[in-house]
């Protein structure tokens, strides 16, 4: 299978650039993979937005009508009061809020970025099995259906309607997919791209249609180049100790003993007087 480790140049992330892994072959067309690509990057977009309403709704319960003044919620607020007013303040009990916790943490875990790391690749079909798992969560923590104005029932029930998801999702026919700065051509096949070995990992960068080449990767991360400064300082304190240093300073040092040989043979390198501590 080709590995494609998927950096998407729309992200809203703070690094500016969010990422998955994605199995594929070679003969895979690439208006397939394209496809593909797109739908789990909307996915997990879909779940981000699920993981934090669900746990709004098992912290404060749910959300109040829209209609309702901000001087009327602060006055209805239940046992848990909103700090956004947004919610009624009534959550579900401990343990019914414990499995929508568990829930969205699940989901959460599985599209999140450590997935990179653990060299998971995600399906679409798996992320709708944990979608799955925190719908049936929420109906069991309220069996009666949650208000039609509800944000968590509007992500879980009808995903398409992004006009009140208000969610950056992309659309596939609008979207370009490109590998060592250069995009994959629509009609072709993954191996007129990148070749037949079954065994390729790639970084491809997902961006929209007639928006160029995305960002070059920086040669050096942040990481990297922070811990080149922290050396370069070390090295400089170094130098700078070693310059207001004695001539003769080396003469304390064990290496410019002249005994030290002798010493060393005889075991008495280490030999130390009674009652003195060094």
């Amino acid at each position: 299978m080709v590995l494609i480790h998927l950096k998407s140049a729309l992200s809203s992330s703070n690094d500016g650039n969010d990422e998955f892994l994605f199995e594929t072959k070679s003969s895979t067309k690439v208006d397939d993979l394209i496809e593909s690509v797109v739908s789990i990057n909307n996915a997990r977009l879909r779940s981000s937005l699920i993981v934090d309403t669900v746990r709004g709704l098992a912290t404060y319960g749910p959300m109040k009508p829209p209609n309702s003044t901000t001087a009327e919620q602060a006055m209805t607020g239940g046992h848990t009061p909103d700090p956004s007013c947004l919610r009624t303040g009534n959550p579900p009990d401990e343990k019914m809020a414990q499995i929508l916790h568990q829930a969205a943490t699940a989901l959460e875990d599985y599209v999140g970025r450590t997935q990179v790391k653990k060299k998971v690749a995600l399906t679409l079909r798996d992320i709708d099995e944990k979608i799955k798992i925190v719908r049936d969560a929420v109906d069991l923590a309220y069996p009666t259906g949650l208000p039609e104005t509800e944000l968590t029932r509007m992500a879980l029930e009808d995903p398409f309607n992004n006009e009140k998801l208000n969610l950056p999702l992309v659309d596939a026919n609008n979207a370009s997919l490109w590998a060592f700065n250069k995009e994959f051509v629509r009609g072709q096949l993954v191996s007129d791209r990148l070749g037949t070995n079954e065994k390729t990992k790639v970084i491809c960068k997902l961006t929209l249609k007639d928006a160029g080449p995305p960002p070059r990767e920086a040669i050096v991360s942040e990481a990297e180049r922070n811990a080149m400064a922290a050396f370069y300082h070390k090295r400089q304190e170094e130098l700078k100790r070693l310059a207001d240093a004695d001539d003769d300073d080396y003469l304390n040092s064990d290496w410019a003993n002249p005994k030290g040989m002798k010493n060393s043979l005889q075991g008495l390198s280490d030999v130390k007087a009674p009652g003195l501590r060094f």
